[in-house]
């Protein structure tokens, strides 16, 4: 059964022997993967999953947004193209990253964390060094006057790109067992770091050169000062070995000298050329699927190419740089594709790479260290045209975001050390009340309800929870908060409606925060809750700021949409645990919801001043807020609600702005 100990020990090993295999034959790497895959439609594999209370983390959503995006483009790309055969071929690539998400599921249920990365490396760097040296031994002598490669069962340039990205990631793992006290773990991972440096150096793979400085920008802000002395020494070690000892590179700088290019470099220039061409002439679109190719053969044709020979055995395919391959084919969605496949990691693992944790910087490290490998690799390389190097990103990738998920719960172990009150101000929330409190109680010391006039069990459920109630009249929502703000007495408060919830989650990492801050007030991220769908993205993406020291803080005298008001200089950051919120019980109660706030919205606006003068501006702002919420803030990962969602952001948005056009005029029957 996959829910026992030796079925996760099994996913496990699978998932190191993908990486391990990555470095030796891609049927390894393969296999791995789809046996991975596979296990994700195991029933019990995802009951466990809703034990362990996972809930499709916003983090691997992101992520999986960016495996997608790429895939919706290139089948848009090739139904245009009439269904082409030859483009067909080429979805076998891009297709892999649809296993993303059962990757995921699979990983996440074996309990894949940072030592399983760990060793995914350490075993891959081993794997690489062992086909490197056989591949001197074992391979085909080199053609007269071409230098000797290792590489047996691999491409020398895949084998020497994964191997400089498994040596660099194994120093951050020297780091991560260094913070855990570990020497002799430290010692041996830097040694099959080595190791993989040394299978690397044996490839002459050129583009390490660019790649080696990007990564190293990446750990050496979690080193010490020591420590990053010693990672530069061998940084400038190993590239003047490449320089020194790589014949193929001291060709280029010979030819360089004497006015002359070498065929690679020559034909590099040529295929770009070619490609940027492509993309100039359809700077929109791009020419298509097969524009790249069908360009460079009309080339070679017409006798216009140089080294055509060379080009036509080598480059027909592909570009040899990621970016203009997609601009050349697919245009600007080609390179946006790129840039999400890419960017989308780096943001969602790079707000981690400071953590406390030792565990979730090493995982965070490794997420940002395989997209930028890639980005640099991608500049001479076509590496998201190759599927190994397609499947070990799929398969890195997935790796991280279980780990990261993973090391984010296990690290909140501490309990604070100040008090805390939470404050609550209800009118009619019989239906929240309880549940809200209760909640609550996980995080707080003090509970202090403010009732504006309930004509429900409000307040008798309120005084079932605490002692502090207050039963007053209704000033506004700014007043009313700072009321209860005024009767709070811990050290930091906690600000809360009543249709809220704190998930269990987000009360550990509260707890564990708070045993020592490293900011004065926190923003707590929503997890708007309606119609059984859980948004995470659009408006309902927001992290509105709920949790503060309290000396210093007052909320502003808004009607509504109050403002807590932090005294200047105060440091605020955002918690990754889901703050819930029911925002609304039906869609008939958000119509009124809207309605109120957008009349509120627009009152507020007026006593500030301000003024609107034709009905085209409240038009503009609904259209602009359905933009901003579906498609910036991707709203539409969210699917039906979310689209119902951002339609009625709109709609407060133009009613906020036709109300306030309203103020500026004569009610009727007035003279």
């Amino acid at each position: 059964m996959i829910s026992s100990a030796r079925g996760q020990q099994l996913l496990a090993v699978l998932a190191v022997a993908g990486f391990a295999g990555s470095v030796i034959y891609s049927s390894v790497l393969s296999s791995a993967v789809v046996l991975l895959a596979l296990a994700a439609a195991l029933p019990a594999l995802r009951r466990q999953l809703r034990t362990a209370g996972w809930e499709r983390p916003r983090e691997l959503r992101l992520l999986h947004f960016a495996c997608w995006f790429p895939v919706v483009v290139f089948l848009l790309y090739w139904v245009v193209s009439g269904f082409d055969y030859r483009a067909l071929k080429e979805l076998d690539g891009p297709a892999r990253f649809l296993l993303f998400w059962p990757l995921v599921i699979a990983l996440s249920a074996a309990g894949v964390g940072a030592r399983t990365l760990v060793s995914g490396f350490a075993l891959m760097a081993l794997v690489a060094a062992v086909h490197a040296l056989a591949s001197l031994w074992l391979g085909a002598p080199p053609q007269s006057g071409e230098p000797l490669r290792a590489g047996l069962w691999l491409n020398p340039i895949t084998l020497g790109n994964l191997s400089l990205l498994a040596s660099v990631v194994l120093l951050s793992a020297a780091v991560y067992w260094q913070r855990l006290q570990r020497t002799s773990l430290v010692w041996l991972v830097l040694g099959l770091a080595a190791l993989a440096l040394g299978a690397s150096l044996m490839t002459q793979t050129r583009s390490n050169l660019l790649a080696l400085p990007l990564l190293l920008a990446v750990l050496l802000p979690q080193m010490s000062a020591r420590q990053r002395l010693l990672a530069v020494l061998a940084a400038v070690a190993f590239l003047a070995l490449t320089v020194l000892g790589n014949p193929r590179f001291l060709a280029t700088l010979t030819g360089l000298q004497a006015g002359e290019l070498d065929v690679q470099t020559s034909s590099r220039l040529a295929i770009w050329q070619i490609a940027w061409a492509e993309f100039a002439a359809h700077p929109g679109w791009g020419g298509g699927l097969n524009a790249y190719h069908d360009a460079v053969i009309a080339r070679a044709a017409a006798g216009s190419l140089q080294q055509p020979e060379f080009v036509l055995n080598c480059c027909t395919r592909h570009a040899h740089n990621d970016l203009l391959q997609s601009l050349a084919t697919r245009g600007l969605l080609g390179g946006l594709s790129w840039l999400l496949l890419l960017a989308i990691p780096i943001s969602v693992f790079a707000r981690h790479l400071r953590a406390p944790e030792p565990a979730v910087a090493f995982v965070a490290s490794v997420g940002v260290l395989l997209p930028v490998a890639y980005g640099a690799f991608g500049l001479t390389e076509a590496v998201f045209s190759r599927s190994v190097f397609i499947t070990f990103y799929l398969l890195t990738l997935a790796t991280c975001g279980a780990a990261l998920v993973l090391e984010l719960r296990r690290g909140c172990q501490r309990q604070r050390t100040v008090r805390v009150s939470a404050i609550v101000i209800t009118r009619d929330e019989e239906e929240h009340i309880d549940a809200c409190l209760a909640s609550v109680a996980a995080v707080a010391d003090e509970i202090i309800v403010v009732d504006s006039g309930s004509t429900d069990a409000t307040v008798a459920i309120a005084r079932r929870h605490t002692e502090h109630v207050l039963v007053t009249d209704w000033p506004g929502f700014g007043v009313q908060k700072q009321r209860a703000l005024e009767l709070a007495s811990g050290d930091w408060v906690l600000s809360i409606d009543a249709d809220e919830r704190v998930s269990s989650g987000l009360a550990a990492e509260i707890n564990h925060v708070l045993a020592a801050p490293n900011a004065d007030a926190y923003c707590l991220p929503w997890a708007v809750t309606i119609y059984g769908t859980r948004l995470d993205f659009g408006r309902s993406g927001r992290a509105p700021l709920r949790l503060f020291r309290r000396e210093g803080v007052c909320f502003s005298d808004a009607l509504v949409h109050e403002k807590i008001v932090l005294p200047e200089g105060r440091g605020v950051r955002t918690l990754r645990g889901r703050l819930v919120h029911f925002t609304h019980r039906d869609f008939g109660h958000a119509l009124q919801k809207g309605a109120q706030y957008a009349w509120l919205g627009a009152r507020e606006k007026h006593r500030q001043g301000k003024r609107v003068r034709s009905l085209l501006y409240p038009t503009a702002r609904g259209v602009l807020t359905f933009v901003h919420v579906y498609l910036l803030r991707l709203g539409f990962l969210d699917g039906q609600v979310g689209f119902l969602s951002a339609m009625l952001y709109a709609q407060v948005s133009f009613n906020k702005y036709a109300g306030l056009w309203t103020q500026g005029r004569p009610r009727y029957g007035a003279d």
